[in-house]
């Protein structure tokens, strides 16, 4: 258990934000969830920023950026973190052990990135860096190449899964369709998904661009306050377990199809949060790639090795199956603004927690699962959230 709680959030639109200055999202961001929370920038005792950057925009060092729009933050500590896509729990995790420590009552952390003004090649160039360069640079395709060779290398194990990759695109477009922040917000069915065309042509190894995330604009941000505090404010999300654990960079060095850190990650998990895969009303995962997710079931404990194509197939993940996964629309069809990740799946986990998602909603949800990478399973983060 961690004697922490979330009090109040923001989700900025993620998409394509031609007309928007990265420090006026940050701050516009910043400044929502601090009046969600109620709370004044002076009671705030640190500020934690997650943004990947790495080439996308020319300012860097955004921790104090914020101070610059909202005045009340000034001479708070404040600093940036990075961790590849997981960057935005990596700020959350910095947040939360400044309460677990006694050195805050409130934090305030934010996660945003700029991804657009970048050429989508470069872009990929950019998130290129977060495998092994020196043995993973040259993968034709950026990030997409590099989980194309794992979906292949998948394929030729436990033989075709277009199937179920498609069905698992549907389903996240599905549900992206109803999410008002959405980058996507359309129902592309399952046939245009699993069928090529010129709409919807082969990326990367059997990965068609229905099976991969968007190069996507948005901020996110979460107040974080300590447990006895919060039951005095009006709403509170308890985190019933908090877990990183991090996973050797080259593939080369693991069995790139078993995303080793993301089992040992969700194994303690549950074990500190003292419940079982089937007590969680839903699943926020990083469907970064289509093969991601499906990976994902196994590595969560939904299905054996080799067997998560009948999870999705079963209608398991569906909004009203066993286990909804990624109702949010995941970043598949939410977009994936790295730094902003994995504070935005916090949010849309609250947010169902405190029963205001919308018709994103799964009716009764008590505890919910959020599960963000870095990486091909590098850096890997699970938060186990209880309504209060």
């Amino acid at each position: 258990m961690v004697a922490a709680c979330l009090t109040g959030w923001a989700h900025s639109q993620f998409g394509k934000l031609d007309n928007v200055d990265a420090e006026v999202l940050l701050a516009d961001i910043a400044q929502t969830a601090l009046d969600d929370a109620g709370l004044a920038p002076e009671q705030i005792d640190s500020i934690h920023v997650g943004t990947f950057n790495g080439g996308f925009l020319y300012q860097d060092f955004p921790s104090s950026l914020v101070f610059n729009r909202i005045p009340g933050l000034r001479f708070k500590p404040a600093t940036r973190y990075e961790n590849a896509c997981a960057t935005g729990s990596a700020a959350v995790h910095g947040g939360l052990q400044s309460i677990e420590a006694g050195k805050a009552t409130h934090v305030l952390v934010i996660g945003f990135e700029k991804m657009t003004e970048l050429a989508t090649p470069q872009v990929g160039e950019v998130l290129l860096k977060c495998s092994y360069a020196r043995e993973e640079a040259d993968i034709p395709g950026g990030f997409a190449g590099v989980f194309g060779t794992i979906a292949q290398a998948y394929f030729d194990r436990y033989g075709d899964q277009s199937d179920a990759l498609a069905r698992i695109a549907a389903k996240n477009h599905r549900n992206g369709s109803v999410n008002p922040y959405a980058h996507m917000r359309r129902d592309f069915g399952y046939d245009f998904c699993r069928n090529v065309s010129e709409k919807n042509p082969f990326v990367a190894g059997p990965l068609k661009r229905t099976d991969c995330s968007m190069v996507s604009d948005g901020a996110a941000a979460l107040v974080i306050s300590k447990a006895d505090v919060a039951r005095t404010m009006p709403k509170a999300v308890g985190f019933r377990a908090a877990v990183q654990v991090n996973d050797y960079l080259p593939l080369s060095r693991r069995d790139p199809l078993a995303f080793e850190g993301g089992q040992h990650a969700w194994r303690q998990a549950l074990g500190v949060a003292g419940v079982a895969l089937k007590d969680l009303s839903l699943v926020e995962t990083h469907d970064c790639f289509t093969i991601a997710e499906l990976i994902e079931y196994e590595a969560m404990g939904l299905a054996k090795p080799g067997q998560g194509a009948g999870v999705v197939a079963e209608g398991l993940t569906e909004k009203h199956g066993l286990l909804p996964v990624n109702p949010s629309g995941g970043l598949k069809a939410k977009g994936h603004p790295v730094g902003a990740t994995g504070v935005s799946m916090h949010v849309m986990a609250a947010m169902q927690l405190t029963g205001t998602a919308g018709e994103m909603q799964i009716p009764n949800a008590r505890l919910a699962g959020v599960f963000n990478m870095g990486g091909a399973a590098v850096a890997n983060y699970v938060s186990i959230l209880e309504a209060r």
